[in-house]
């Protein structure tokens, strides 16, 4: 009887899945402290635009070094789907990218939102190919958006 070939179990690195999650990459529109906090709290890996990026550092330069380590980016700004540079650089980086759909929220708001979103937008990020762009809603809704109705064309 012939033994069994194993495969190694072994993650690579280039993966940016961790065994509980992504890494989730705050764009600046979320600030640097409040959500960030909760999702950590939460057990999320997070990464902060103010800690890698300039503050004033072009979106196509962040969206491209982010969308090559995989990390999942979240925004608060509902228009970038409607602006045909921002849309054209989440699709050319390959971004995975949830847009918080929710106006008129505090900081500690939009933190419980993402928070209670967490399961959701791992389980989007692991089940769909980059790029996307997905909603979160103030109940913590997740969804892909349909590419085909944006203003883009796309």
């Amino acid at each position: 009887m012939a033994a069994k070939k194993r495969k190694s179990k072994k993650r690579s690195a280039a993966n940016s899945k961790r065994p509980d999650g992504f890494v989730f990459f705050l764009d600046r529109s979320l600030g640097r402290h409040v959500v960030a906090e909760a999702l950590r709290t939460a057990g999320a890996e997070v990464e902060v635009h103010a800690d890698r990026f300039r503050e004033d550092a072009p979106d196509d330069e962040w969206l491209d070094r982010v969308g090559k380590k995989g990390w999942l980016v979240l925004t608060k700004d509902k228009r970038i789907r409607y602006r045909r540079a921002e849309f054209d650089a989440v699709v050319q980086a390959n971004v995975r990218l949830f847009v918080l759909t929710a106006g008129n929220v505090t900081a500690m708001e939009m933190g419980e939102i993402f928070v209670k979103a967490l399961r959701g937008m791992n389980r989007l990020a692991g089940n769909h190919d980059a790029p996307f762009i997905a909603r979160v809603t103030k109940g913590s809704g997740v969804s892909l958006y349909d590419w085909r109705k944006s203003k883009t064309g796309r």
